[in-house]
């Protein structure tokens, strides 16, 4: 039987899933436990932050956005403090937007935030905007960081417990 056709079997019988060794059920169990995604925001949307068209404006999108990262790297261990203290800074080098649902003056919003991958000198990170009266997402952005050496401006490798974190904290791939 396949793995999907045993998730599938799982989730129609709830019977556990039996895997070929005791290291790869332990290795699900621990997955488990991970976090898919975090809050890393919550908020309003104002009427100040809406344009003509009379629903938030794109730059509100990408400022809300942003102050989720900083909660999300604070997670992993990269706090402002952290990057004072060790001289290093993280820098957006790619970002990719989706719109999916307006938000008006008055709407309340939960950002879910998740690492996708952590390679030696970069993170791709991920958000989720959605309403939380309607519970409708309302827009995904994708973000490629690179840490740098705050002196230099050049990129540098991510401190090993950040990255350590990171795959604890979000069961993902680190090289």
């Amino acid at each position: 039987m396949s793995t999907s056709a045993q998730i599938e079997h799982q989730n129609n019988t709830l019977e556990p899933l039996c895997y070929a060794s005791r290291k790869k059920t332990v290795a699900f169990l621990k997955r488990m436990d991970m976090a898919e995604s975090i809050v890393t925001y919550r908020g309003t949307v104002y009427p100040w932050h809406c344009d003509h068209m009379g629903h938030m404006n794109v730059m509100w999108y990408v400022g809300k956005f942003d102050e989720a990262t900083w909660n999300l790297l604070a997670s992993i261990g990269l706090s402002a403090a952290r990057l004072r203290q060790d001289g290093i800074g993280m820098v957006a080098v790619e970002q990719r937007l989706e719109y999916k649902r307006e938000l008006f003056a008055g709407d309340l919003l939960t950002i879910q935030s998740s690492i996708q991958e952590v390679r030696d000198k970069v993170v791709l990170l991920s958000h989720d905007m959605t309403n939380q009266d309607t519970g409708e997402l309302a827009a995904r952005t994708f973000l490629t960081g690179v840490c740098i050496d705050t002196s230099s401006r050049r990129a540098r490798p991510l401190p090993a417990d950040i990255r350590k974190r990171a795959a604890e904290l979000f069961c993902v791939k680190t090289g």
